[in-house]
């Protein structure tokens, strides 16, 4: 296709796109039906993962738990149990091992089934500045925040992408889409979740696997008691989140398929700033919402959570405009500048590369030389 014609092609597209976006705003989507599906949710012991679970109790799924907190998901199945679910399941499972998920995510398959939508929601927080932060805690940040996707996507999207059906869904943050002072392990970690989470569904889109869903979530504060004693500096503009409210939205975008869900929404325009503005004017504008705000008078503490609940943004790449634009015009317009097709014809090293010793990719790999 000439550059002409795809150009016009694009252009037409858009305005399709965004007056289907338009037409969304007071004709709302239609619920998808997830009756029969199998939901699996990690750190589903309390906060919003008990909330997620309670809010598909009587959607007709079978519910699947995921915790290192015993009596937190016992609760947590009471609760559900009690509020119509009929089939739930819970595993201790400490997503930051390798090991222990593909070990457990085995154990689920034979016990309940291929999992169809799979939510990442355990989370972790030190609260320390970076030079003050113990290595040990950084990797962990690592562990939980990013690599635990990586484990449970191996894990659960082969069947997926096999019945060309599921949905994945990243409860992420806005600190993933900006840097917070006191905050540059958590930021970096939830930046690389949403990252993974993007160009996984970009991979889907281009194998025609259009029928595996995805949704990132990036909340800002939420009321849940993890930071006890921190304050928004603007609360009519950046308001302390409701639990019940963004359980609400996330089960809300789940059903209708949205692929951002950015909250509250002033963090829309937010980011549509920070990104159009030079370095010290964005400086500024973080400065004004209290993104400079030094976090040490919160009563933090180190803790496993169920959700990424602290938020800012950032990035200066095409991603931004998939946060402010629909996100059907994100695609067409990644397809357009060839986003789908970068690394096609990649070669890298690989004849540089001797043969060396690594663990195996899936509970199913058994090869362990690669050359």
């Amino acid at each position: 296709m000439n550059f002409l014609l795809e150009t016009l092609q694009v252009i037409v597209m858009s305005i399709y796109y965004n007056m289907e976006a338009f037409v969304r705003l007071f004709i709302p989507p239609k619920n998808k039906n997830v009756t029969g599906e199998i939901v699996l949710i990690t750190g589903a012991g309390s906060g919003i993962g008990r909330l997620l679970a309670e809010k598909f109790a009587p959607l007709g799924v079978s519910l699947v738990l995921w915790d290192i907190n015993q009596e937190g998901m016992e609760e947590t199945s009471r609760l559900v149990q009690e509020k119509g679910a009929t089939k739930v399941h819970y595993y201790l499972c400490d997503c930051s091992d390798k090991s222990e998920v593909y070990r457990v995510a085995d154990k689920v398959k034979r016990e309940v089934g291929d999992v169809s939508i799979l939510i990442n929601n355990a989370g972790i927080v030190t609260g320390r500045k970076f030079m003050d932060a113990p290595d040990s805690l950084i990797e962990k940040t690592f562990e939980v925040n990013t690599m635990a996707h990586f484990w449970t996507y191996k894990a659960f999207l082969p069947a997926m992408t096999a019945n060309n059906h599921g949905h994945l869904v990243s409860i992420a943050s806005s600190a993933g889409l900006i840097g917070v002072n006191g905050l540059a392990d958590y930021c970096a970690s939830k930046f690389a979740a949403i990252g993974f989470a993007e160009s996984v569904a970009l991979e889907l889109l281009a194998t025609g696997k259009d029928g595996v869903k995805t949704t990132i979530v990036c909340p800002f504060f939420i009321n849940t008691g993890m930071f006890d004693g921190c304050t928004t500096k603007w609360p009519l503009l950046l308001p302390v989140l409701d639990p019940d409210y963004v359980a609400n939205k996330i089960i809300e975008a789940i059903l209708t398929d949205q692929v951002y869900l950015l909250l509250p929404r002033t963090m829309y325009l937010i980011i549509g700033l920070k990104n159009s503005l030079r370095w010290k004017q964005a400086a500024l504008l973080g400065k004004y919402l209290g993104a400079f705000e030094n976090p040490e008078h919160c009563n933090q503490k180190v803790i496993n959570v169920t959700l990424a609940e602290w938020g800012h943004h950032n990035t200066l790449s095409l991603a931004v405009f998939q946060h402010i634009i629909p996100a059907k015009l994100g695609i067409l317009l990644g397809m357009y500048l060839g986003a789908f097709n970068f690394m096609d014809a990649f070669k890298g090293r690989v004849k540089k590369v001797h043969c060396f010793e690594v663990e195996p990719v899936s509970p199913t790999d058994n090869q362990n030389h690669r050359c």
